[in-house]
């Protein structure tokens, strides 16, 4: 799980605004440790000129290495309508989606994922055009 003293999800506000409506809706609210709707309760929300550049936020494209297997994965993180596998788009509604939203480069995280718990770092975070 994400080290809260280490690893805070820091999201823009509209970001914050379209994901939280989002998910509220797709999950009704319901809540738990390793969920959309977790992180973005405790996220810090700040203006979106004030964001990190290095922050993993709708559209980055971003690069990740599992630390168990070194298996290094890049893919851009959008909304769920748009996600397509082909075009390494995944979904933020996704375990690995909902893992980085809000990360910056370099930092370490723990989450479930289909194939059990992992650990990634974030090698690198390239902000993209919606």
């Amino acid at each position: 799980m994400k080290d809260n003293l280490k690893n805070n999800v820091v999201l823009g506000e509209d970001d914050f605004r379209m994901l939280k409506q989002y998910a509220e809706s797709f999950t009704g609210g319901a809540e738990n440790e390793m969920s959309l709707s977790y992180e973005l309760n405790r996220a810090i929300v700040v203006e979106n000129n004030e964001l990190p550049p290095d922050s993993i936020r709708l559209n980055s494209y971003v690069k990740v290495k599992e630390l168990m297997t070194n298996k290094e994965m890049e893919f851009s993180i959008v909304m769920p309508a748009f996600a397509d596998f082909n075009q390494r788009k995944i979904s933020v509604l996704t375990p690995m989606g909902s893992a980085l939203i809000g990360l910056c480069k370099g930092e370490t995280v723990e989450w479930k994922v289909p194939a059990g718990m992992k650990k990634f770092k974030v090698l690198d975070v390239v902000q993209l055009q919606a």
